[in-house]
């Protein structure tokens, strides 16, 4: 039962940091998938004192990936009731241009800023809209949640570490006796720690496959599904093969190293 007791913290441990880091993986796809979303529908409008051809602003800079000039008729609509044929035709020709322009991905205000500054280097080009206010609120706060998230990740990391590592070292020194014993008869180093990296190594597979487990099944469950599709993204919370393979690298990786460094040190205070 005490065995059992001791597997089972080990285990647990090693799920947090898993799930530290799969929740991490998400959270990122989210905000990259949302940006993607943001960026469909954010735009900047160039006002331009003379028709500028499409291809000519797209070379303007690459983020550009889709340039429409807006049509001046319905502002002509509204004020020509009382006008004639000909001077609606002139006012057509002497209003500025307006091209909308669609980016190729969701910019930071740093792309935004060097966007608005190649625009002006067109002499034509009057004036650009680009709702930097809007636009650099929504980024700091996209930035701002992927902060927090990579924050409390890092921290769970870090405490569950130290707890893993003290867990090994009980295991070390209830070992410490039938380790000596085995190095009194010349047993090499590897050999006298292989019930340590034994238990790292079976505990890092079991905590690996209980979180596979776990996130296969909340990829499949509907209710999770939903509560994507109502922000409007779709990602892939769990890839079975990429997904679990990296869970497996860092689970038997971090269990390995701190069971050799506990060697180590045992090593030195012999």
């Amino acid at each position: 039962m005490k065995s059992v007791k001791n597997h089972l913290s080990l285990v647990i441990a090693l799920l947090s940091i898993i799930f530290s880091m799969q929740v991490f993986l998400i959270v990122d796809r989210s905000i990259e998938a949302y940006k993607v979303n943001l960026a469909s529908s954010y735009s900047i409008i160039a006002v331009s004192k003379k028709q500028i051809n499409s291809t000519d602003i797209l070379k303007i800079n690459k983020i550009i990936s889709h340039v429409q000039e807006l049509s001046p008729d319905s502002v002509i609509k509204r004020l020509s009731s009382d006008m004639k044929n000909t001077n609606v035709e002139l006012l057509k020709l002497t209003l500025p241009k307006f091209y909308k322009l669609t980016l190729a991905y969701y910019p930071t205000p740093q792309e935004i800023k060097e966007l608005k500054s190649n625009l002006f280097e067109n002499n034509s080009i009057t004036k650009v809209e680009d709702f930097s206010h809007t636009h650099d609120t929504t980024y700091k706060l996209l930035l701002l949640f992927k902060n927090v998230v990579s924050l409390f990740a890092l921290v769970v990391v870090v405490v569950t570490v130290l707890l893993i590592f003290k867990e090994l070292r009980i295991w070390q020194y209830k070992h410490n006796e039938r380790m000596t014993i085995m190095g009194l008869f010349g047993a090499a180093l590897w050999l006298r720690s292989a019930v340590l990296f034994r238990l790292a190594i079976v505990d890092a597979l079991v905590a690996s496959f209980l979180a596979f487990g776990t996130f296969l099944y909340l990829s499949l469950h509907p209710w999770v599904k939903e509560q994507f599709d109502s922000i409007g993204i779709n990602i892939v919370i769990f890839n079975p093969v990429d997904d679990f393979l990296a869970i497996l690298g860092v689970a038997i990786s971090i269990s390995i190293i701190l069971a050799t460094l506990i060697v180590l040190g045992h090593k030195e205070e012999a």
